[in-house]
């Protein structure tokens, strides 16, 4: 035979229930706060247990798909599309190439939302990125110290996640750090001084000042020279 045949997968009861009231939810178009159907009404049409039922919504439960509320029955939620990820978001669990593929979506995130920056930075947004580069130029650390200058390269990155007004992606951002500082740290071990790029912090804080979108997203290209250089 040219091709193998495809095995059966072994499905529970509990996990056929659940996907099964996943498709009704869709099928029916339910939003967030709509009630579901008691327990026993989707046991007698499900054709299954109550104790089946209620194990597959305490799944639902965990998923972030439904809520409880006392007295008052099942109601769908807003799923928070980041709290698996948040769950598992450290270096001690990931493998090493996770965490690359990891940082460089980071790399990517960074680059990219020039245009959302640009809609939505304002004065106050500039002064405060201008703090901190300043206190970088000043702080004579820098110049011999790679965790110092690491630290404000955080911080610095940091804010314009901070900028961007996007609650998802600063928060997405925000569990990115332990594996940003893990991938910093393997860099700060190696003997050799890391490339540089000729755009600096300074420089994207002008840029943000007087320039556009476009010219942002070249310039952070250009600082991020030294993480892109690294990718095969």
């Amino acid at each position: 035979m040219s091709s193998k045949i495809k095995p059966i997968k072994s499905v529970s009861l509990v996990e056929q229930v659940e996907q099964r009231i996943l498709e009704f939810l869709k099928e029916n178009r339910f939003k967030s706060g709509d009630s579901l159907p008691g327990e026993i009404e989707l046991a007698e049409n499900l054709g299954v247990s109550r104790n089946i039922v209620r194990e597959s919504l305490s799944r639902l439960r965990m998923l972030g798909v439904v809520e409880s509320k006392k007295r008052k029955g099942m109601f769908i939620a807003e799923p928070d599309i980041l709290s698996g990820i948040e769950r598992i978001m450290d270096p001690d669990l990931l493998g090493e190439e996770a965490m690359q593929h990891i940082f460089e979506l980071r790399l990517v995130l960074e680059v990219g939302m020039s245009e959302l920056l640009f809609i939505r930075k304002n004065d106050s947004d500039v002064v405060n990125l201008q703090e901190i580069v300043d206190r970088e130029a000043n702080d004579p650390l820098c110049k011999t110290d790679l965790q110092t200058r690491l630290a404000y390269e955080i911080e610095f990155h940091s804010y314009l996640y901070k900028m961007s007004g996007n609650g998802t992606l600063n928060r997405f951002q925000s569990m990115l750090l332990p594996v940003f500082h893990y991938m910093m740290q393997q860099e700060s071990k190696s003997a050799a001084e890391p490339k540089r790029g000729s755009i600096s912090h300074n420089d994207l804080v002008e840029t943000l000042r007087s320039g556009t979108a476009y010219e942002f997203r070249e310039n952070m290209r250009n600082h991020l020279t030294p993480h892109f250089s690294k990718l095969s």
